[in-house]
C-alpha cells in the first residue's frame, strides 16, 4: 500500500510540476529540472547515502539541497532587483550543471564495490525502499505544494502572457511566480527523495494532457494530476512484475513514455484535435 501511494503521489506531483513549469515559462520542453532542482535535491540524496545515513535523512538531504538549488537559480537571475524567465533558466542549467558534478564526484570517491553500486541504482529511480516513515516525511511537502499549484491554475493563464499584460490585468507576477516555482520545488525533490530521478512524466504527461484538453491550466492542471497517477501507477506495476528482477523506473518511462507521446504526436500534430 505506500508503494502504491508513493506511486500515485510522485506521478501527480512531477506531472504538475512539468506543466506548471512549461506554462510559467512558456517553454513547451520546461521540465520540473529546469531551475536545477532535480539535481540539488539527487545531489543532497547522494551525499546522505555516501555518509550512511538514515532513509529520512537521506529525504531531508535531498529536500534542503533541493531548496538550495532553487535559491541560488534564484540569486543567479536576479540582477539590480529584476529577474527574468530567460536569466532563470541559464541559472538553472549553470546550477544543473554545478550539482551534477558534485554528484560525479561523490560517485568518484565513494567506495566502489558496496557504496556506488547503491547510488547508481538509486538514481536510475524505484520505489522498492518506500514504506510509511518515508512517506509521511514527504507527503506534507508534496500536498502543500499540489494545493498552492491547484488553486493558482487560473492564473497561469495569465502569467504565462508577457509581463506587462499580465501587470495590467492586476496580477503580481513576481509572487505568483515565487509561489509556482517554490511549490514545484517542494514537490519535485520530495519525489526525488523518495525515489530518485524519474524522467519523461514532467515533460510527457502536460503535453498529452494539452493534446486532448487544449492549453487552458483551469483543465490541464487537474488532468495532469489524474493521469500522471495513473502512468505511474502502471509503470511501477510494470517494473516490478516484467521480469524477475525490478526494472529502474527511469529506463520504463523512456520506454513507455517516447513511443506514447510519438504516437499522440503523430495523430494530433502537437494540437487538439
Amino acid at each position: 500500500l505506500p508503494r502504491l501511494i508513493v506511486a500515485l503521489l510522485v506521478g501527480a506531483g512531477l506531472a504538475i510540476s512539468g506543466a506548471a513549469f512549461q506554462s510559467l515559462f512558456s517553454n513547451p520542453l520546461a521540465t520540473p529540472d529546469t531551475l536545477g532542482v532535480v539535481t540539488g535535491a539527487s545531489f543532497g540524496a547522494v551525499l546522505g547515502l555516501f555518509l550512511g545515513l538514515g532513509l529520512i535523512w537521506v529525504q531531508l538531504l535531498a529536500l534542503i539541497m533541493g531548496l538550495i538549488a532553487l535559491l541560488m537559480t534564484y540569486k543567479i537571475s536576479t540582477f539590480k532587483g529584476k529577474s527574468s524567465i530567460i536569466m532563470m533558466v541559464l541559472g538553472g542549467m549553470v546550477v544543473s550543471a554545478l550539482f551534477r558534478a558534485f554528484v560525479s564526484f561523490v560517485k568518484f570517491t565513494c567506495d566502489q564495490e558496496q557504496v556506488l553500486p547503491s547510488i547508481t541504482f538509486w538514481l536510475m529511480g524505484s520505489l522498492s525502499s518506500s514504506n510509511y516513515k518515508s512517506l509521511l516525511m514527504s507527503l506534507p511537502f508534496c500536498i502543500v505544494g499540489m494545493i498552492t499549484i491547484f488553486a493558482l491554475r487560473w492564473r497561469l493563464n495569465i502569467v504565462s502572457l508577457s509581463e506587462d499584460e499580465a501587470s495590467a490585468l492586476g496580477v503580481n507576477v513576481k509572487h505568483i511566480r515565487i509561489a509556482i516555482m517554490v511549490s514545484a520545488t517542494m514537490i519535485t525533490a520530495s519525489a526525488v527523495s523518495m525515489c530518485g530521478q524519474i524522467g519523461w512524466i514532467g515533460l510527457v504527461v502536460p503535453h498529452i494532457v494539452r493534446m486532448v484538453f487544449g492549453g487552458n491550466n483551469k483543465r490541464v492542471i487537474p488532468a495532469s494530476i489524474i493521469i500522471g497517477a495513473i502512468l505511474m501507477m502502471i509503470i511501477d506495476t510494470v517494473a516490478r512484475s516484467a521480469i524477475s528482477a525490478e526494472i529502474p523506473l527511469s529506463i520504463l518511462t523512456a520506454i513507455i513514455g517516447a513511443p506514447l507521446f510519438i504516437i499522440l504526436l503523430r495523430k494530433t500534430g502537437g494540437i487538439r484535435t
